[in-house]
């Protein structure tokens, strides 16, 4: 995935041979997943419920309150939204969004999927769901944010995970998971060099990457992401909810 909160995580995997990396957009990088162009990857959360997996144990992106790049802006008060932009290169947090929103209002708006360009999105509708770098670097005082991840803390008095490393079984042995538990073991060690080298306001990246995403993946952030499920589940959103299998780390 190609955003500042996943760097962490593959940390010097782009030097070694035994893994070839692909940035894109999460949509695309669970559609190549899907298709078998794709063995394993960090992909949104919502994916895992849609296919047989395993899930590197130990490490996601996680938030245990506001994230900062994950946020709903909009310029009239939520209880009035009718229409709502969303940037659908992430089902999870527009899953997440419309979880939030229809516990708060009781109704749904209508989603209206957009380029992730804020301007046109409050142009047409009355809130745009921004993501990754867009969402991190919009300053805009004419606009409120609802952060999604402190929204869901407040509801559910859980962290929120966001993606996962999984993929197919069988893709991963227990060397390899332990290859990629030291990338981001690696990663958590070098959060200034990853903002300062990640491009855009150094300043911004390494609070961004200290203060709000977390990348742990505990059981406080396992039975988060269970909840996610059973409410993504419980609202028509996802057809079951999956069991969390793991790769094994030790032979």
């Amino acid at each position: 995935m190609g955003y500042l909160n996943t760097a962490p995580l593959s940390h010097g995997l782009d030097r070694e041979a035994r893994f070839e990396l692909r940035r894109d957009t999460p949509a695309r990088l669970v559609e190549a997943l899907r298709r078998g162009e794709l063995d394993l990857g960090q992909f949104p959360s919502i994916a895992y419920a849609e296919g047989d997996y395993r899930i590197v144990p130990g490490y996601g992106v996680t938030s245990r309150g506001p994230v900062r790049s994950v946020c709903l802006f909009h310029r009239r008060p939520l209880e009035q939204l009718a229409r709502v932009a969303v940037d659908a290169s992430s089902r999870t947090s527009v899953t997440l969004l419309r979880l939030l929103l229809r516990s708060r209002l009781g109704r749904e708006p209508e989603y209206v999927t957009m380029a992730p360009d804020p301007r046109a999105m409050l142009a047409g509708c009355d809130a745009a769901l921004l993501i990754g770098d867009t969402a991190l670097y919009l300053e805009d005082p004419a606009v409120e944010r609802l952060d999604l991840a402190e929204a869901w803390r407040r509801e559910t008095g859980l962290p929120f995970v966001f993606a996962l490393w999984f993929g197919r079984p069988g893709a991963l042995d227990p060397a390899g998971v332990r290859r990629l538990q030291a990338a981001a073991e690696a990663g958590l060690g070098a959060l200034d060099e990853i903002a300062r080298a990640y491009g855009g306001p150094a300043e911004v990246n390494r609070r961004y990457l200290r203060e709000n995403v977390q990348y742990r993946l505990g059981p406080e952030e396992l039975a988060g992401l269970q909840e996610f499920y059973r409410r993504a589940r419980a609202a028509g959103l996802i057809e079951s909810v999956p069991e969390l299998r793991f790769y094994a780390e030790h032979p």
